[in-house]
């Protein structure tokens, strides 16, 4: 488990003292009360020191979600724009076992540019309702990604995925093209052949896995690998954000279905996706070799990509002005969207 946590380890942490925003964080202070975080996060929430994830935290919502494999709607979680403006949204996924909370630092920067922007949590992960949820396999999420893009964003989406969800976007980009105008991978896990050896433990091993998987020392662990440099007392509470989702009901049963059922294998569709897509790869990545981005460049038809230097394995926490400035870049070079000045300055 503790490979499985390195290799797939994207939820948590970048480092204000590697936020090039420096200007933007100069000008608002974000205090959010114990008391304004929505009711269904769990309550370690009021623990977190960092300002920019308690703020993405008080703005996410659950919206309901109906799929073909519950008859239930699944009250979804996410954090929405808040105005909708005529440019094609730009949808933020996360990568494997992890939540919209690892888009704190970027998603204001978006959002204050101009872009109709949408944090989406995917099943089993971040922080949906996951008490009558039947299923969490590939299939599942692929479905209610799509019912979720049908019922609220309903446009064309440039989709932004980072480490496992850039897999996450091919599988889904193969299926529902029509709702795909753009892609971002960020270093991208697109090689990995599932859950490997893990999609053939006994379930009760797989529990135990889980549970370590979930332990604060082997999370600590694995966000210590993603980043280039962070001092100890912010991996600490970048941990806890990284694992925050992790304390919601069912959290562990959504995470041993996914493994047993066998996870991502999209190596063979790259080929297929003709969307226009831009790839970061921070140059320091401990988690995925750098070389595997430029083999991903090389096969899909129609990319661009872009290295950042003194970075590790999720610079859209570690270094957030410089993947929203070459992600509004490639939007407006694309599609000739009016970008503030101020993101790209």
């Amino acid at each position: 488990m503790l490979t499985t946590a390195a290799l797939y380890v994207s939820a948590g942490p970048p480092s204000i003292v590697g936020f090039q925003a420096k200007k933007y964080t100069n000008h608002r202070h974000f205090t959010v009360l114990a008391s304004e975080f929505p009711s269904f996060l769990p309550k370690e929430v009021e623990n977190i020191k960092d300002s920019f994830a308690r703020t993405l935290a008080s703005r996410i919502e659950r919206l309901p979600v109906h799929v073909s494999f519950s008859k239930n709607c699944i009250m979804s979680s996410c954090v929405k724009p808040k105005t909708s403006v005529q440019t094609d949204p730009v949808v933020l996924l996360h990568g494997f076992d992890s939540s919209c909370l690892e888009w704190r630092y970027m998603f204001p920067l978006l959002e204050e540019a101009g872009l109709e922007t949408w944090a989406v949590d995917i099943l089993g992960w971040g922080f949906s309702d996951l008490e009558k949820v039947p299923s969490f396999d590939v299939a599942s999420k692929r479905e209610h990604l799509y019912q979720f893009w049908k019922s609220y964003i309903k446009r064309p989406m440039t989709l932004v995925g980072p480490s496992l969800g850039a897999s996450v976007a091919i599988d889904f980009v193969v299926n529902y093209p029509e709702a795909v105008d753009k892609l971002v991978f960020i270093d991208a896990s697109v090689y990995a052949e599932g859950t490997g050896n893990l999609a053939k433990l006994p379930k009760a091993v797989a529990y135990v896995g889980v549970y370590v998987l979930k332990s604060i020392m082997l999370r600590l662990y694995a966000t210590s690998l993603a980043f280039y440099s962070i001092p100890f007392s912010t991996c600490l509470d970048w941990t806890n954000i990284g694992r925050l989702h992790c304390l919601l009901p069912r959290w562990e049963d959504a995470t041993v279905d996914f493994m047993i059922s066998g996870g991502y294998n999209v190596s063979a569709d790259i080929e297929q996706v003709k969307q226009k897509t831009l790839i970061i790869w921070g140059q320091n990545d401990q988690i995925i070799d750098s070389k595997l981005g430029v083999r991903l460049h090389c096969e899909l038809p129609n990319a661009i990509i872009r290295q950042i230097p003194d970075c590790g394995h999720i610079p859209h926490v570690e270094k957030p002005a410089t993947v929203s400035k070459l992600v509004m870049e490639f939007i407006q070079a694309e599609s000739r969207v009016a970008v503030k000045s101020s993101i790209l300055s």
